[in-house]
């Protein structure tokens, strides 16, 4: 028998209990069939700005979806292809190419439902790629010898290094928030040509309004020469002579947070693999394989190549030169070799001229080189130009011929768009004194910079030739900023 309840309070609590219990109830049913919709609980490029390291965004539903209903829905301005992939409520969609740097993205998600066909609340965000910009060594006034940093997007210049340093080469990190630098100096001598620091300089560190440069390996002992960074950043090579004995000549290796120590190997030109772990260095006749360990044994030898020029980014692939030694019909003509991991080898390009450099595009399809060619009634001179070559065709597109060079420095941009370069403008014989030099020792009187727009039939198909832009400002050595 039901014992009614006579205290008020307890009438109170039971009133509550069952008015707690309907509205539960009612919340459960009007979610069942009445509820609101599913919704995006998170999306990883939201407001950020993203480089040619980000490859793949995700975004995350508080529910399962239906797939098509998401993928169909998506809306990117300016468009970015790419490829679907889902793991439960998580959906990746992962470019089919580095997004092009200095552009603003608007994201919409509209219409897009769960499984029980629920339709979703609209979904907008926006975020952006990062500035295009890069460094180079400037010639003018007070920038002469140093470092710039110019930003395109924000038409916005920096010097970066200090008025007492003069830089002779640098390579940014991969992160692209320091540089690695050789500098000497500022009074220029004889005595000092060959003074040269290793130098590490941060450009956002803390919240730091100004670079923090930070020295890393000087010259009291040994004279530093050439120098390699591995893309982890961890890693620096480079080539060291003895100061009191000229014989006394190797590679060494300076890991982060340890003294530096010469590697048991020598040779010439060096390059370290994508990888991180492995350098690519010219030895007599061919090129060797060696980890980056003070004593572990050589991983390979490549007899037929004298030249390792770019790996593909990420490492499954690699451009050399053979310069035919071996081959008495072929004694005057360099060949330019495609190599991967797959034991594909193939040649891509024979001439008479020189390979000055090459560099794969992100999706390691083609490869960018500047190259040159003798002029036949002058044996000695060599007229500079760059070419596009198809790996998969081996079909080589001329883009520009150039006038004259002196040690053309150039960059391919992150996103593959674009290549930065140099003209210098030089004049034999030099002082040694507040003198900007070329390789082969000329003295530097000017430089302009330029930026060669390939034609790209995905992103242009209207363009069947060549841009070619030169910037407003003069210096030499241009690197893309990562």
């Amino acid at each position: 028998m039901l014992k009614i309840v006579k205290q008020p309070i307890d009438k109170i609590a039971l009133l509550m209990i069952l008015l707690l219990s309907l509205i539960i109830v009612g919340l459960i049913v009007n979610s069942k069939f009445y509820g609101a919709g599913p919704r995006v609980k998170d999306f990883s490029w939201q407001s950020k700005s993203v480089g040619s390291q980000d490859t793949a965004f995700i975004l995350t539903f508080d529910r399962q979806m239906k797939h098509e209903s998401v993928s169909e829905n998506i809306k990117i301005s300016p468009p970015l292809a790419g490829k679907f992939s889902w793991a439960g409520r998580r959906m990746a969609f992962t470019l089919d190419n580095p997004i092009p740097y200095g552009q603003n993205y608007q994201f919409n998600l509209e219409g897009a439902s769960d499984l029980d066909g629920r339709k979703m609340e609209p979904y907008h965000s926006q975020f952006k790629s990062r500035d295009s910009a890069f460094a180079y060594i400037g010639i003018q006034g007070e920038e002469r010898g140093r470092l710039i940093l110019y930003n395109i997007t924000q038409k916005i210049k920096e010097i970066i290094t200090p008025a007492d340093l003069e830089v002779s080469q640098f390579k940014f990190y991969s992160s692209g928030d320091s540089i690695l630098l050789e500098a000497t100096p500022r009074n220029r001598n004889i005595a000092n040509l060959r003074n040269l620091n290793l130098y590490q300089l941060n450009l956002n560190q803390d919240g730091q309004k100004k670079p923090v440069l930070e020295l890393l390996l000087d010259s009291e002992d040994f004279q530093n020469n050439d120098f390699d960074l591995s893309q982890d950043g961890q890693t620096i090579v480079v080539e060291r002579v003895k100061r009191s004995n000229a014989n006394n000549f190797a590679i060494w290796i300076l890991k982060k947070g340890q003294e530096p120590e010469p590697l048991k190997a020598s040779g010439g030109q060096f390059m370290i693999a994508p990888d991180s772990q492995t350098l690519a260095i010219a030895q007599g006749e061919g090129i060797g394989l060696l980890p980056l360990k003070k004593d572990a044994k050589p991983l390979d030898f490549l007899p037929q190549f004298g030249q390792v020029l770019n790996f593909s980014r990420d490492g499954r692939a690699a451009a050399f030169i053979n310069f035919n030694r071996d081959r008495k019909d072929l004694t005057f003509l360099r060949s330019l070799y495609y190599v991967n991991k797959s034991g594909v080898s193939k040649e891509l390009l024979r001439l008479a001229g020189s390979i000055l450099n090459c560099q794969f595009n992100p999706q390691a399809t083609s490869l960018y080189c500047l190259v040159t060619k003798e002029i036949p009634s002058q044996r000695a001179k060599e007229i500079p130009y760059f070419v596009k070559i198809d790996i998969d065709t081996g079909k080589t597109i001329p883009l520009i011929s150039l006038p004259d060079y002196r040690d053309i420095g150039s960059s391919l941009s992150p996103d593959g768009l674009v290549i930065l370069f140099d003209q210098v403008v030089t004049r034999e014989g030099n002082s040694f004194k507040d003198t900007l030099l070329t390789n082969a020792g000329e003295e530097i009187l000017d430089s302009s910079l330029w930026l060669l727009i390939p034609p790209l039939d995905s992103q242009k198909p209207s363009s069947d030739r060549a841009q070619l832009q030169e910037l407003p400002i003069r210096g030499l050595r241009p690197q893309w900023q990562p």
